[in-house]
């Protein structure tokens, strides 16, 4: 299962904030797809996830956007 989640206008430490909102409600090996517009969410998820524990698969810019792939662990 894939969750999608998009905070497309908020702007740091929104994005991050729930996008772990959303990861607690899932189950382990389940996938997150968030998407984001806040420049600052390039270094915000790759941090997040090293600390969290959770595994980033996919971090790319998409025109004005960014998107993250997760897995949580």
């Amino acid at each position: 299962m894939t969750v999608e989640l998009d905070t497309s206008g908020l702007k740091c430490p929104l994005p991050v904030l729930k996008a772990k909102k959303a990861l607690r409600a899932l189950e382990a090996g389940e996938l997150i797809r968030v998407i984001s517009t806040d420049p600052a969410s390039r270094d915000d998820f790759p941090a997040y996830c090293a600390n969290a524990g959770h595994e980033m698969l996919e971090s790319r810019t998409e025109g004005a956007s960014y998107i993250f792939l997760i897995r949580k662990k």
